[in-house]
């Protein structure tokens, strides 16, 4: 009986501390920061011209907000994205350019939200967004479904005007 109950503890402890996945959109609590992954959108290049930063594969922008619900200022801590192999890619450390850049040191006041997106350099295909507390500490996983859209809106095409 006590060797059950071990082994029973033991798959609770197991249970608890494997770190929960949500879908993008979802309410994600950890610590005093709220985070809520918006969107994510692929990307050939940042910029054009002699100043344009190319990927070594693609970039990956994925809009967030960091909401700190406590009463100190937090900092926002790094993030990564996992593939479905368990390969693990940090933050692209120079998103200068990018739309909305929320920069590598993030902190966010009582109240108030960090907003922006967080840039990797990674080959396209299927990840999860690895986020953690204030303290590093507690982790969840979001979901980033693989989708593309294109970099340039699309165009009419030419014709006869309508009336």
């Amino acid at each position: 009986m006590a060797m059950l109950s071990l082994m029973l503890a033991e798959g609770c402890s197991r249970i608890a501390s494997t770190p929960r996945a949500f879908a993008m959109g979802e309410r994600v609590e950890l610590g005093h920061i709220i985070y809520t992954v918006l969107e994510t959108q692929w990307m050939t290049q940042i910029g054009s011209g002699l100043d344009a930063k190319i990927p070594a594969n693609r970039f990956l922008l994925v809009r967030i907000s960091a909401a700190n619900s406590g009463i100190a200022e937090v900092l926002v801590p790094g993030m990564t994205v996992v593939d479905d192999n368990g390969k693990a890619y940090a933050e692209f450390a120079n998103g200068e350019g990018a739309p909305n850049w929320l920069g590598i040191l993030r902190q966010a006041k009582p109240a108030e939200a960090a907003q922006g997106a967080v840039l990797f350099d990674v080959p396209p295909r299927h990840y999860k967004l690895r986020l953690t507390d204030e303290n590093e500490q507690k982790t969840a996983f979001v979901d980033l479904p693989l989708t593309f859209t294109p970099d340039t809106p699309e165009l009419p095409m030419p014709g006869p005007a309508k009336k």
